[in-house]
């Protein structure tokens, strides 16, 4: 199971409090358990918070904002896949307008990345 450094969890508290409309609209379908795959919400990771995590796979799915593609940001989220590609984690991007336009897309290819990681662990 991943495990947040000290303090992580106090704003992993804080972001489950204040999702965007696309993390609370995927948030509703992940809780139903596609494919039977259990998800968990601003998951603390080290120093990081995954919007959303899937132990058994040992997938992470973030949710972007156009935000995210200016600045600093294209860096430190490579920085962040990174860390968590070493630690095994397959990082999956998809852009809030994406969720917003075929939520059922997302959750199916969500289900078809996560299968194959978990065939030797059932």
């Amino acid at each position: 199971m991943l495990q947040g450094q000290e303090g992580v969890a106090p704003l992993a508290r804080r972001l489950r409090q204040t999702m965007s409309l696309p993390e609370v609209l995927l948030w509703r379908a992940l809780r139903e358990r596609p494919g039977g795959f259990k998800f968990r919400r601003q998951h603390p990771s080290g120093a990081y918070v995954a919007d959303f995590y899937c132990h058994v796979a040992r997938l992470i799915l973030e949710i972007d904002s156009a935000a995210r593609e200016r600045g600093d940001h294209p860096a430190r989220d490579a920085a962040r896949d990174a860390c968590f590609a070493a630690r095994g984690l397959l990082t999956v991007r998809v852009a809030a307008s994406d969720v917003l336009d075929d939520l059922d897309d997302i959750v199916r290819h969500l289900v078809m990345l996560a299968a194959p990681r978990t065939a030797g662990a059932q």
